[in-house]
């Protein structure tokens, strides 16, 4: 396994493995949609052995179908494991908490957990929870959850649960959820000195294809007419160094799994590769579909559906 981040390369439209891969996602997408009008249970899903089928993996680099067994092997294998995520979609909680199960089940010492749901001022109140020192409620009310990440706890309560039951190593990834809208708003210059000591010390500004997908992203906002693109784009980088340099920070001696958006793994551009730039480990990205969603092979090292 090579230790340097696969840089993306756009699919070729008349190359054989593109097609190959269009007409597995083809079939990926149409699974999706069937599952789509299915109301899923809490998230709590089966053993890793009995999950098997319950997903649809393809190898991003390759564009070829590969087996939960072979994609668990190759991330066993890397020092961080990204796993996206759509918020509101619980199937994408139950895929990364069968991945969570199966990579702590093969070596439960080696791993921790990284979250983009926490600021780091919550860093103690993490570790209290993984300690099981907290009950829910507590736990909910100490870290604001409601007022900070606001997504239903439902959906990431196993994958918690799980972290609690296994004492494992939890990491807030996150810069406070006010600033963000500030940067947006007024750039860093007008942050207090307070604010300005979450920011990241390094803000690459120049990925050019990080730049294009904020440019898509911006033109669809209402806000476009009150806001200058370079502070929404600023934001976006803001966002991503502080969660890379927060992983890199935290690794240490273990292996992390990283739970985060979509848009901040995707072609590896957001924390993937800026965590590379840091301390240069090899990582791996799981990419989860949402229904009717269509990607580009590459987006991630796999890409997976639910039936």
């Amino acid at each position: 396994m090579s230790d340097r981040p696969r840089s993306p390369q756009p699919p070729q439209a008349n190359s054989d493995r593109g097609s190959r891969a269009a007409r597995f996602f083809a079939t990926l997408l149409v699974a999706a949609a069937a599952a789509a009008g299915c109301s899923l249970p809490a998230v709590r899903p089966a053993p890793p052995a009995a999950e098997f089928p319950r997903w649809k993996i393809v190898s991003g680099p390759e564009g070829r179908p590969v087996s939960w067994e072979e994609m668990i092997a190759e991330l066993r294998a890397a020092r961080v494991v990204y796993i996206g995520e759509t918020h509101t979609q619980a199937a994408h909680h139950e895929l990364q908490l069968g991945i969570l199960r199966a990579l702590v089940f093969s070596d439960p010492a080696a791993w921790s957990l990284g979250l983009e749901m926490f600021d780091t001022g919550y860093q103690p109140v993490l570790e209290s929870w993984s300690r099981g020192e907290l009950g829910e409620e507590e736990f909910l009310r100490r870290t604001h959850w409601y007022a900070n990440w606001r997504y239903d706890f439902g959906l990431y309560r196993a994958i918690l649960e799980f972290a609690r039951d296994q004492r494992l190593p939890l990491h807030a990834l996150n810069i406070p959820f006010h600033i963000p809208p500030k940067i947006r708003v007024g750039g860093i210059e007008y942050l207090s000195a307070a604010e300005k000591a979450f920011l990241p010390a390094e803000i690459d500004l120049h990925v050019e294809e990080h730049r294009r997908f904020a440019e898509a992203v911006f033109a669809r906002h209402e806000f476009r007419n009150r806001v200058r693109f370079e502070d929404f784009y600023l934001v976006q980088c803001v966002w991503d160094e502080a969660m890379a340099e927060a992983v890199a920070r935290r690794l240490g001696s273990k292996r992390m799994v990283v739970l985060a958006g979509n848009g901040h793994i995707q072609y590896r551009y957001g924390i993937p590769a800026r965590a590379f730039r840091r301390n240069g480990l090899p990582f791996r990205t799981v990419y989860p579909l949402s229904p009717g969603e269509e990607v580009a092979p590459g987006i991630a090292d796999y890409v997976v559906a639910a039936h």
